[in-house]
């Protein structure tokens, strides 16, 4: 008898009582997939850690890890899960929030790409939804480019699911420079970057098996509409992203199969090696002209 892939899940929360159940349900849901929940709880004030204790005591799947440490963020609760959970017992490894909607096939059509397509990473694309019943369908799959690794991220990390031993490399990277990573502000970032510097095979699905919920309290949340566009430029302009690319750039270099030069005419005479969908090279083009990267 053939067994099924055993998964195990990393779930960061904080503060997520109003969703965190309809999430583990849409886990637990999984077809074709052994599973277990690996839970790292923020410092809440709803009773999240608490909900994840009583769940964890009822079932023998769901592990909670030691709580009390403020991490201020969902990346560095994430470096936290992947540092300190034991993978090496797992066939894949996937991330997940704790407020979205799996459907029931999302680990195992992930698991089957990355066994056709023999890769070592996998993410897709989501369908946002809102609490008005509003849905609009995020693409991030666009051909991969040269670069894009340096300047976006392969699509939520919600999405995100690996071959154990490929995420063990990305581990041993992380204690390596535990420090410098937690630095960095997107996880899914990073993990991406890492991958593909390295050369590691990764695929970005155009059909989306996860409804990517919106709300007031997402870290970062869905690029839809005029008032999202215009915050995700001021991060241009304030720095803020030129400074996660550099970030990036630096810690990667050390492992890079090609590095990349941030100087301002590389970057112009490179642009269409940039980033993935044709209005976000464009802007990233304009941005370096006009000197606001």
């Amino acid at each position: 008898m053939i067994s099924n892939p055993s998964v195990a899940v990393l779930l960061a929360a904080y503060n997520g009582i109003r969703w965190i159940e309809e999430q583990v349900d849409s886990i637990f849901h999984q077809k074709e997939v052994d599973i277990d929940i690996y839970i790292s709880v923020d410092v809440s004030s709803d009773g999240t850690y608490q909900w994840c204790q009583d769940l964890a005591s009822k079932n023998t799947c769901v592990k909670v890890l030691p709580y009390g440490d403020h991490f201020g963020g969902a990346a560095k609760n994430f470096f936290r899960l992947i540092k300190d959970v034991d993978l090496k017992s797992y066939d894949y490894i996937s991330l997940a929030d704790q407020d979205d909607i799996w459907l029931p096939n999302k680990v195992s059509k992930a698991i089957k790409l990355i066994r056709d397509r023999k890769l070592e990473g996998y993410s897709s694309n989501v369908i946002a939804f809102w609490g008005d019943g509003r849905e609009h369908l995020i693409k991030k799959s666009f051909a991969q480019k040269k670069f894009d690794y340096y300047f976006e991220t392969a699509g939520p990390g919600c999405t995100y699911l690996f071959k154990q031993e490929s995420i063990q490399k990305f581990k041993k990277f992380l204690i390596n420079n535990w420090t410098l990573v937690n630095e960095v502000e997107l996880h899914d970032w990073i993990i991406y970057a890492y991958f593909r510097a390295l050369s590691m095979s990764w695929y970005i699905d155009k059909t989306s098996s996860i409804y990517y919920r919106q709300h007031e309290d997402n870290q970062v949340g869905a690029n839809v509409g005029w008032k999202a566009y215009l915050s995700r430029l001021q991060l241009i302009n304030n720095g803020w992203y030129r400074g996660e690319v550099q970030k990036i750039v630096s810690l990667l270099k050390p492992y890079a199969q090609e590095t990349i030069d941030l100087d301002r005419f590389f970057l112009i005479i490179n642009f269409y090696k940039l980033r993935r969908g044709l209005r976000d090279t464009m802007v990233l083009l304009f941005m370096n002209i006009l000197r606001l990267f």
